[in-house]
Protein backbone atom coordinates (compact mmCIF):
# COMPACT_ATOMS: atom_id res chain seq x y z
CA UNK A 1 0.00 0.00 0.00
CA UNK A 2 1.36 3.38 -0.79
CA UNK A 3 1.88 5.77 2.25
CA UNK A 4 -1.01 8.24 0.21
CA UNK A 5 -3.54 5.06 1.02
CA UNK A 6 -2.02 4.29 4.21
CA UNK A 7 -2.49 7.65 5.62
CA UNK A 8 -6.13 7.59 4.16
CA UNK A 9 -7.24 5.26 5.77
CA UNK A 10 -5.85 6.28 9.29
CA UNK A 11 -7.57 9.21 9.01
CA UNK A 12 -10.63 7.73 7.88
CA UNK A 13 -10.51 4.89 11.30
CA UNK A 14 -9.48 7.77 13.46
CA UNK A 15 -12.82 10.42 12.52
CA UNK A 16 -16.29 9.45 14.27
CA UNK A 17 -17.85 12.69 11.84
CA UNK A 18 -17.05 15.07 9.57
CA UNK A 19 -17.93 18.46 11.43
CA UNK A 20 -15.65 20.96 10.87
CA UNK A 21 -13.10 21.98 13.93
CA UNK A 22 -12.20 25.31 14.84
CA UNK A 23 -8.78 25.04 16.89
CA UNK A 24 -8.92 27.95 18.77
CA UNK A 25 -5.16 28.16 20.25
CA UNK A 26 -3.77 31.18 21.04
CA UNK A 27 -0.82 31.08 18.67
CA UNK A 28 -2.97 29.35 16.19
CA UNK A 29 -4.77 33.01 15.36
CA UNK A 30 -1.30 34.82 14.65
CA UNK A 31 1.29 32.83 12.59
CA UNK A 32 4.80 34.39 12.30
CA UNK A 33 4.70 34.96 8.22
CA UNK A 34 8.19 34.78 6.27
CA UNK A 35 7.99 36.82 2.82
CA UNK A 36 10.46 34.62 0.63
CA UNK A 37 11.56 35.90 -3.24
CA UNK A 38 12.50 33.71 -5.90
CA UNK A 39 15.98 32.59 -5.61
CA UNK A 40 18.38 30.72 -8.16
CA UNK A 41 16.06 28.03 -9.68
CA UNK A 42 13.63 28.24 -6.42
CA UNK A 43 10.43 30.00 -7.21
CA UNK A 44 9.01 30.63 -3.87
CA UNK A 45 5.97 32.38 -3.74
CA UNK A 46 4.33 36.30 -3.46
CA UNK A 47 2.30 34.14 -0.82
CA UNK A 48 3.69 34.03 2.77
CA UNK A 49 4.60 30.67 4.26
CA UNK A 50 3.03 30.74 7.93
CA UNK A 51 4.45 29.33 10.59
CA UNK A 52 1.92 28.39 13.79
CA UNK A 53 4.37 28.16 16.90
CA UNK A 54 3.25 25.43 19.46
CA UNK A 55 0.16 25.65 17.54
CA UNK A 56 -0.90 22.27 19.40
CA UNK A 57 -0.03 20.75 23.11
CA UNK A 58 1.98 17.64 23.39
CA UNK A 59 -0.62 14.86 23.75
CA UNK A 60 -0.20 10.78 23.67
CA UNK A 61 -0.74 10.95 19.81
CA UNK A 62 -0.28 14.09 18.65
CA UNK A 63 -0.04 12.64 15.07
CA UNK A 64 -3.23 11.63 14.77
CA UNK A 65 -4.83 14.53 16.64
CA UNK A 66 -3.14 16.68 13.84
CA UNK A 67 -5.05 14.57 11.12
CA UNK A 68 -7.74 15.20 12.67
CA UNK A 69 -8.06 18.70 12.69
CA UNK A 70 -6.31 18.54 9.26
CA UNK A 71 -8.92 16.70 8.30
CA UNK A 72 -11.90 18.23 9.87
CA UNK A 73 -10.71 21.85 8.05
CA UNK A 74 -10.59 20.37 4.63
CA UNK A 75 -6.83 19.70 4.29
CA UNK A 76 -6.78 15.86 4.33
CA UNK A 77 -3.16 14.15 5.43
CA UNK A 78 -1.48 12.00 2.65
CA UNK A 79 0.99 11.37 4.59
CA UNK A 80 4.07 10.66 7.77
CA UNK A 81 7.22 10.76 7.26
CA UNK A 82 9.82 13.49 7.86
CA UNK A 83 10.94 16.38 5.33
CA UNK A 84 13.43 15.76 2.19
CA UNK A 85 16.75 16.82 2.70
CA UNK A 86 16.93 17.77 -0.92
CA UNK A 87 15.82 21.18 -2.05
CA UNK A 88 12.32 20.97 -3.68
CA UNK A 89 9.57 22.13 -4.39
CA UNK A 90 5.74 21.22 -5.31
CA UNK A 91 4.02 23.36 -8.26
CA UNK A 92 0.54 21.36 -7.97
CA UNK A 93 -0.35 22.06 -4.39
CA UNK A 94 0.13 23.79 -1.28
CA UNK A 95 1.27 22.09 1.41
CA UNK A 96 0.66 21.98 5.60
CA UNK A 97 3.62 20.22 7.30
CA UNK A 98 2.29 19.32 11.36
CA UNK A 99 5.30 18.31 13.57
CA UNK A 100 4.27 15.45 15.92
CA UNK A 101 7.47 14.55 17.34
CA UNK A 102 11.08 15.98 17.67
CA UNK A 103 12.66 18.99 16.18
CA UNK A 104 14.21 19.70 13.13
CA UNK A 105 16.52 22.32 11.26
CA UNK A 106 14.78 23.07 7.89
CA UNK A 107 15.91 25.45 4.71
CA UNK A 108 13.06 27.80 3.43
CA UNK A 109 13.28 29.30 -0.41
CA UNK A 110 16.13 27.52 -1.74
CA UNK A 111 19.80 27.21 -1.12
CA UNK A 112 20.96 29.75 1.06
CA UNK A 113 17.25 31.02 2.25
CA UNK A 114 15.40 31.19 5.11
CA UNK A 115 16.40 28.47 8.45
CA UNK A 116 13.82 27.90 10.55
CA UNK A 117 13.68 25.45 13.42
CA UNK A 118 10.72 23.46 14.22
CA UNK A 119 9.21 21.55 17.21
CA UNK A 120 6.48 19.01 17.74
CA UNK A 121 3.71 21.17 17.93
CA UNK A 122 4.47 23.81 15.14
CA UNK A 123 2.89 23.65 11.83
CA UNK A 124 4.06 25.01 8.71
CA UNK A 125 1.90 26.13 5.41
CA UNK A 126 4.30 25.93 2.54
CA UNK A 127 1.76 27.97 -0.65
CA UNK A 128 2.85 26.32 -4.01
CA UNK A 129 6.46 27.22 -5.32
CA UNK A 130 8.47 27.63 -1.57
CA UNK A 131 11.45 25.61 -1.32
CA UNK A 132 11.99 23.11 1.79
CA UNK A 133 14.59 20.85 2.70
CA UNK A 134 15.41 19.80 5.73
CA UNK A 135 19.33 20.37 7.35
CA UNK A 136 19.11 18.27 10.25
CA UNK A 137 16.58 16.38 12.35
CA UNK A 138 16.27 14.16 15.72
CA UNK A 139 15.62 10.74 15.60
CA UNK A 140 12.07 10.83 16.29
CA UNK A 141 11.35 13.64 13.76
CA UNK A 142 7.70 13.21 12.61
CA UNK A 143 5.78 15.11 10.00
CA UNK A 144 2.21 14.93 8.88
CA UNK A 145 2.01 15.80 5.10
CA UNK A 146 -1.48 17.61 4.02
CA UNK A 147 -2.91 19.22 1.21
CA UNK A 148 -6.37 20.92 0.37
CA UNK A 149 -8.96 18.80 -1.11
CA UNK A 150 -8.32 17.85 -4.25
CA UNK A 151 -4.74 19.06 -4.58
CA UNK A 152 -2.25 16.23 -5.20
CA UNK A 153 1.49 16.70 -4.46
CA UNK A 154 4.49 16.38 -6.75
CA UNK A 155 7.89 17.29 -6.21
CA UNK A 156 10.52 19.24 -8.48
CA UNK A 157 13.93 19.22 -8.14
CA UNK A 158 14.45 21.70 -10.80
CA UNK A 159 14.02 25.27 -12.20
CA UNK A 160 10.21 26.06 -13.23
CA UNK A 161 9.35 26.14 -16.79
CA UNK A 162 7.55 29.35 -18.30
CA UNK A 163 4.68 26.29 -18.47
CA UNK A 164 5.19 24.87 -14.86
CA UNK A 165 4.93 28.86 -13.82
CA UNK A 166 1.77 29.76 -15.65
CA UNK A 167 -0.03 26.20 -13.88
CA UNK A 168 1.42 26.67 -10.24
CA UNK A 169 -1.14 30.51 -10.93
CA UNK A 170 -3.52 28.72 -11.80
CA UNK A 171 -3.28 26.40 -8.11
CA UNK A 172 -6.89 27.26 -6.00
CA UNK A 173 -6.76 28.86 -2.66
CA UNK A 174 -7.72 27.24 0.20
CA UNK A 175 -10.74 27.94 1.65
CA UNK A 176 -9.95 27.12 5.11
CA UNK A 177 -7.03 27.62 7.79
CA UNK A 178 -5.57 23.66 8.18
CA UNK A 179 -6.00 24.77 11.75
CA UNK A 180 -8.74 27.06 12.28
CA UNK A 181 -10.97 26.48 9.52
CA UNK A 182 -12.79 29.28 7.48
CA UNK A 183 -12.44 32.05 10.05
CA UNK A 184 -8.47 31.04 10.82
CA UNK A 185 -5.70 33.80 9.35
CA UNK A 186 -5.22 31.95 6.05
CA UNK A 187 -7.72 32.96 4.24
CA UNK A 188 -7.25 36.40 5.29
CA UNK A 189 -3.22 35.99 4.74
CA UNK A 190 -3.29 34.60 1.48
CA UNK A 191 -5.97 37.28 0.00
Amino acid sequence: MDRRKFAASLVAASLGSSQAIALKPENASTPQQLHLKPNGWMPNSPLPVLLYRSALPSSADLAAEMERIFTANKWPPQWRNGVYSFHHYHSTAHEVLGFAAGHADLMLGGEGGETVTVHAGDVLVLPTGTGHCRISASDDFLVIGAYPENEHWDICRSAATSETLASMRKVRFPQSDPLTGTTGPLPKLWF
